[in-house]
């Protein structure tokens, strides 16, 4: 029997600690985390225990971790947005093989360094866009790319943000200032842009862009709105947006967590010391816990003054090579977390539903009979359609030689790049030559 792949985790937080190391207690004969590198000192401490990690092997940060003797074959790299470069630059060339949170880098030119360290040195560099492990777009990429819905004309395709989920990452938190971390576009759509050019596989030509802040300003607070939704809102019991609404639900003495989940997010952890575990469903956090945060951390704050910039709608517009357009769709006001999508060519269409909390579906259309497909899909259970877990396993299984790269740097390195000729696009206001830009970033088409 192989031993497991023994992996590095870089970055102990959210992606790191709730979403990608619970898959090592789920696959411990595929993978284990031996070593943990995060500043925080509670997430450093608690991401150890979890994983049976001694003192020694849970590092401050990445100086500390490549001084000392080498235990494992490859590093997650799951710090914040603006902290990807540097861990992943020194990794790769201390000769660790590399999975890396989108998006890789907060700036194109950073982008393209990342890969052309990994092509220069002959290392892995895989990058955590976890849509291509699931179930439902691996069936989407297939039909699409079967040639039944002939040739394609024009694509559409959503990413509806859920309001509370919006909230919660692009206006309290931390993604709502783009100064310090990433444009939604890149923070939130790459996985969208990356899908769609991974489907298409139709170079984009040129891309246009419009989009803005248009909800969550200090202008529309409600009248008599204080700082907190803790602090004795007048509007608190009927806001679409309260903290508590989000992250209490509903007092409920009867349950161990002490309330019950009106949202999703409900269960997502405030503390530092607390967990979520996506496998199990079980949270550490008590309801106590979670006002106590609410009435002091970035969480409780009214989402009308948080000094957020990040915008809540936007839209991009593709010409593509063949003669194709597409149309990609971002927003924070849906009622629930979904992606939806339409692939309309000359002898069918397609159209498709994805969504974490709620069923996936897809449906063909055959233009000339009428037929009507509703396709199956597996329903996974997880995050993400169950991508998290299918990200981890795969790359454990590309280490063992089992399985090929699925979502290698140089090929997400196309679509991030897009998503930046998008951004200036839009905050230009023109429409951007993208093979121009391309080459004017380093990484000219054909590299």
């Amino acid at each position: 029997m192989r031993a497991p792949v023994e992996l590095t985790m870089v970055g102990a937080g959210l992606r790191g600690a709730h979403c990608y190391g619970p898959v090592a207690h789920r696959h411990p004969d595929e993978l284990r985390f031996v070593e943990v590198v995060e500043p925080n000192a509670t997430r450093r401490r608690k991401f150890a225990e979890d994983h049976g990690i001694p003192e020694d092997r849970a590092h401050p940060g990445v100086a500390e971790w490549l001084a000392s003797r080498r235990r494992s074959r490859a590093a997650v790299i799951a710090t914040p947005d603006r902290q990807h470069v540097g861990p992943a630059l020194a990794a790769l060339e201390a000769g660790y093989e590399v999975l890396m949170e989108k998006p890789m880098a907060p700036t194109p030119e950073g982008c393209v360094e990342l890969v052309r360290t990994a092509q220069r040195l002959g290392r892995t560099l895989q990058v955590c866009h976890v849509l291509r492990y699931t179930a439902f777009f691996r069936r989407l990429h297939e039909i699409v790319r079967s040639g039944v819905l002939g040739e394609l004309i024009t694509v559409e395709h959503r990413e509806n943000i859920a309001s509370w989920h919006m909230t919660h990452s692009y206006v309290r938190g931390a993604y709502a200032d783009t100064s310090t971390s990433s444009p939604l576009l890149l923070a939130k759509a790459c996985h969208d842009l990356d899908v769609m050019a991974w489907n298409l596989g139709d170079p984009c030509l040129r891309v246009s862009s419009v989009g803005s802040l248009q909800h969550f300003r200090p202008e529309h607070a409600p009248a008599g709105a204080p700082a907190r939704c803790t602090d004795g809102c007048p509007v608190e019991p009927q806001c679409e947006f309260s903290a508590l609404h989000v992250y209490l639900g509903e007092q409920d003495p009867d349950s161990s967590y002490g309330w019950r989940p009106r949202t999703p997010f409900s269960w997502m952890p405030l503390t530092d010391g607390g967990r979520f575990d996506p496998l199990t469903g079980m949270l550490t956090e008590t309801a106590a816990d979670r006002l106590a945060q609410l009435a002091q951390g970035p969480y409780g704050r009214c989402v009308y003054r948080c000094g957020n910039d990040a915008v809540d709608h936007q839209v991009v517009t593709m010409e593509l090579a063949s003669g194709a357009t597409a149309v990609l769709v971002v927003h924070g006001y849906s009622d629930t977390d979904e992606r939806t999508m339409r692939y309309d060519g000359t002898r069918a269409t397609l159209s498709g539903r994805f969504g974490d909390f709620s069923p996936s579906e897809l449906t063909l259309r055959h233009h000339r009979s009428g037929e009507v497909e509703e396709l199956p899909v597996e329903a996974v259970p997880g995050l993400h359609g169950g991508g998290d877990v299918g990200l981890m396993r795969d790359f454990a299984a590309y280490l063992q030689g089992d399985a090929p790269p699925r979502s290698e740097g140089a090929e997400a390195l196309d679509s991030h790049l897009l998503g930046f000729a998008a951004e200036v696009a839009r905050s230009e206001a023109r429409v951007v030559d993208v093979t121009r830009s391309l080459a004017d970033w380093g990484w000219p088409r054909g590299t």
